[in-house]
């Protein structure tokens, strides 16, 4: 499974970069291949200062061997081995009417001392974060999100909807971090569920990524906007970092755990403000914005 799923992320790596290049039209990604000391390594890929996209990374990793110590604690697990691969990605468009959108899809095994694998599970989700609302954005996004998991169960897309919504909440400012998607974690075999049968479903959703994301880019990318809507971007940024750096798992685990640095830090967005007490105009549309994240919605009528 493991060589199966990295071939995907690869070849996912490859078509998500290209994808984002021809609509930006002018930066490229910049490659850079690394190594980890306790086993493994990954290439990033990272586009800055474009067209449409002020700052993007497609990040995959491949690493393996001992068990960092916070990583043993977090699981419960004595003394193991691992392998664990991945695609993580972050974009952050130029313009404040296009949204920023995250994705991770990964897959963790587990080892005993005679090699065996012990444990293995798929995780990932897709999630948008949008500076001024166009409902009808959020709807398509959400309605994609939708059609790949009732493709492979009904009762996917509210589960994990509503496990997103929970996960990427800014519990010290008591607000979401954007739109929601999906967010999915220990997706193991079971009686009910194979492994091929989760593989299918989390490559179906990084299959579905493109379709998600880039018509809302390219429907949005040319329209006008002002200094205000761009500081408005700038401050809402700031909320994201926020999260990342005081409640993402990845990114706490990373920090913990001397990951490389730069392929961890590089959801972080490149210009952003915090400003003293900000509160939008009442009746504006930075003020609709605020009280959606406050209080998540259903964007998808069952």
């Amino acid at each position: 499974m493991k060589q199966h799923f990295s071939t995907y992320i690869d070849k996912l790596q490859d078509r998500i970069c290209s994808a984002l290049e021809e609509i930006d039209g002018a930066a490229r990604f910049q490659i850079d291949n690394w190594e980890r000391p306790g086993g493994g390594g990954g290439q990033s890929r990272v586009l800055e200062n474009g067209a449409v996209f002020e700052k993007g990374g497609v990040n995959v990793s491949k690493v393996y061997g001992q068990l960092p110590e916070p990583m043993k604690a977090y699981l419960k697990v004595e003394q193991v081995d691992f392998f664990a691969c991945g695609i993580s990605l972050v974009i952050h468009p130029k313009s404040p009417l296009v949204p920023t959108v995250h994705a991770n899809f990964r897959y963790f095994e587990l080892y005993d001392n005679n090699k065996k694998v012990v444990d293995q599970w798929f995780g990932g989700g897709i999630d948008l974060t949008p500076y001024y609302l166009f409902d009808e954005d959020v709807v398509h996004f959400h309605q994609q999100c939708k059609s790949v998991c009732d493709a492979h169960d009904p009762a996917f897309y509210q589960t994990f909807k509503d496990k997103c919504d929970r996960y990427f909440w800014n519990t010290h400012r008591n607000e979401a971090r954007g739109v929601g998607g999906l967010f999915f974690d220990y997706c193991r075999a079971s009686d009910e569920r194979s492994l091929e049968q989760w593989f299918n479903f989390v490559t179906a959703a990084g299959d579905a990524f493109l379709d998600c994301y880039t018509p809302i880019v390219n429907k949005r990318k040319d329209l006008p906007f002002g200094p205000e809507q761009r500081n408005w971007q700038e401050l809402r940024r700031g909320r994201y970092v926020e999260f990342n750096l005081i409640h993402d798992k990845g990114t706490l685990f990373g920090l913990k755990t001397q990951g490389r640095i730069e392929s961890i830090l590089m959801s972080l967005p490149p210009a952003v403000q915090w400003k003293y007490n900000v509160s939008p105009a009442a009746g504006s549309e930075e003020e609709r914005l605020v009280r959606v994240l406050q209080k998540p919605i259903n964007w998808i009528k069952q």
